[in-house]
């Protein structure tokens, strides 16, 4: 069987349009249809459904092409066994939440790095949805989710149903952040109310960036939101702002301090959040993920006091 079209197959699926898989091969959209329906004729069986929205696998179809990417990510190691760096090259591909103590772990790993070995990082922050596809389909090694405690049932059947494997790195209540010169800069901690008359600066969680503001005791929203999906530019946002604030998972005192910023626990924060490894099952960690895994322990150990 041609290994092309098991690569336009993939694809295919990947995009769910032949139209957008032809764009992202760089070839005409009928000649990519035509063949996956020479893919499909050579085995008896179509591998889509075509539907007014788009393309889906049809129930062979998705035993199909996970056999087909399993065979072409075969192809790849073989192919990476004859590289140029004979296999002494470091690889880690890794997909995460938006977070700083991760971040914080994955800079200190590098600064750990032999500068001589060849080198090829993957760091991703993508959403729960986006690091479990691409762990299950080989895009990255590792992946790292979160969610709330609460869910913990319903993220932990969407984990099996990828068919991934997972450990648990770390259960925290969220931390709020200010700069060292906000007017709550002093208290040792905060509610809600405290924090109702000031603007939250937060990340988008999901395709429309928004998320549910916080409440004070009598269930108002404080709708005076900032939303930002780049670190750096929330964190100069509240170190240049100190009406602002922003809630997350707890951060190194380092990046604290270079930053000009305090973080305080919040009476009122009730939620639990739950930081989990996912990896395909039978994972072989190699020396460069245990080296960064054992890397974000530290700094675990340095901030969840």
């Amino acid at each position: 069987m041609n290994t092309v079209l098991l690569e336009y197959a993939v694809e295919v699926e990947k995009w769910g349009s032949i139209t957008q898989a032809a764009a992202s091969l760089y070839m005409d959209q009928p000649n990519l249809s035509k063949a996956i329906k020479t893919l499909e004729e050579s085995l008896g069986a179509p591998i889509f459904d075509r539907t007014p929205k788009g393309v889906l696998p049809t129930e062979r179809g998705r035993i199909f092409l996970e056999y087909a990417r399993n065979v072409l990510a075969q192809i790849e190691e073989m192919e990476n066994l004859y590289q140029s760096n004979n296999g002494t090259g470091m690889e880690l591909s890794l997909s995460v939440p938006r977070a700083g103590y991760i971040s914080y772990g994955f800079t200190r790993f590098v600064k750990q790095m032999d500068r001589q070995e060849m080198v090829s990082l993957w760091l991703r922050e993508n959403n729960t949805s986006h690091t479990l596809h691409g762990v299950e389909r080989g895009e990255y090694n590792l992946g790292i989710i979160r969610y709330l405690t609460s869910a913990e049932k319903h993220y932990t059947q969407m984990i099996v149903s990828a068919g991934l494997d997972s450990m648990t790195l770390s259960e925290f209540k969220n931390r709020v952040v200010l700069s060292a010169n906000h007017p709550l800069a002093a208290c040792e901690t905060l509610t809600l109310d405290s924090l109702h008359p000031y603007i939250e600066i937060t990340y988008g969680e999901s395709i429309t960036g928004r998320r549910d503001p916080v409440r004070t005791e009598e269930g108002e929203k404080n709708s005076r939101s900032i939303y930002v999906f780049e670190r750096e530019s929330q964190f100069r946002l509240l170190r240049e702002n100190p009406d602002t604030y922003m809630c997350g998972s707890p951060l190194p005192e380092t990046v604290l301090t270079e930053n000009g910023l305090v973080q305080k626990s919040c009476t009122d924060e009730i939620k639990t959040y739950k930081d989990v490894l996912v990896y395909r099952k039978g994972y072989d960690f190699s020396t460069w993920d245990h080296l960064f895994l054992k890397e974000l322990e530290k700094v675990k150990k340095e901030i969840f006091k």
